[in-house]
């Protein structure tokens, strides 16, 4: 994937869910950032090292296990805790999510970085900015860095995340979607949290024009749509 002359970003499907684990950096600092590490953890870390990058942040979507770690239909996935006891990090993660992210992957208060909508901070010299976008979870956020947005599972190529899980709110998907995403730049390149699509990435104009749940004209429709009506 092109990026700018410091961004560094990578993508890669791990795991039996198609999950998507990112890799943003600065190539010049050498610092990096993993999103949503999950399945694998020894694989993605031998990975940056081999690329010659220092992880000191890890950042979360959201708290289900197939992108954080922990319990999932009687399995246990590895994830963030266990890529803490290899690299010196933070999680950061959306206020909301801390609660399920300490129940469902048993992290600590000192492990994580509680994030409000629009808060940034740098990997390295490179800003990432935090975007609220609750629907799939109370407490679901995309990472924006220079024209790059990685999504979780809010904004999917040509679809959205569930709304039928507990905690998930197909109202607040709808604002997620046709009002803050959708006010992004037109340019702004999607990389979502799951391979559900031949494409792996998008662009907010593609969504825009082909993606119906950002094309309702009125909450009233996306609801119906969902199965949700308040008619």
């Amino acid at each position: 994937m092109e990026t700018g002359k410091r961004l560094y970003l990578r993508q890669a499907q791990i795991g039996p869910m198609a999950n998507f684990v990112y890799i943003l950096g600065d190539s010049v600092a050498k610092k990096a950032a993993v999103v949503d590490p999950a399945w694998d953890i020894n694989a993605i870390c031998d990975f940056v090292e081999r690329e010659g990058y220092e992880v000191d942040k890890i950042l979360i979507t959201h708290y289900h296990p197939d992108h954080l770690g922990g319990k999932m239909m009687g399995q246990s996935i590895e994830g963030a805790a266990e890529m803490l006891e290899r690299v010196k990090a933070k999680v950061y993660l959306n206020k909301h999510e801390a609660e399920g992210a300490r129940k469902v992957a048993g992290l600590s208060d000192s492990d994580l970085v509680k994030v409000e909508a629009g808060d940034t901070f740098k990997v390295g010299e490179i800003e990432v900015k935090f975007i609220h976008t609750p629907g799939h979870t109370p407490g679901s956020q995309c990472f924006l860095a220079e024209g790059n947005l990685i999504s979780g599972d809010t904004l999917f190529v040509n679809s959205c995340g569930r709304v039928d899980l507990p905690g998930s709110d197909p109202e607040a998907m709808y604002y997620s979607l046709n009002t803050t995403l959708k006010a992004l730049d037109d340019a702004t390149i999607v990389y979502p949290g799951h391979a559900y699509s031949s494409e792996s990435s998008t662009t907010i104009a593609e969504q825009k024009r082909h993606n119906m749940y950002m094309r309702f004209p009125t909450l009233d429709d996306f609801l119906d749509a969902m199965g949700y009506s308040r008619r």
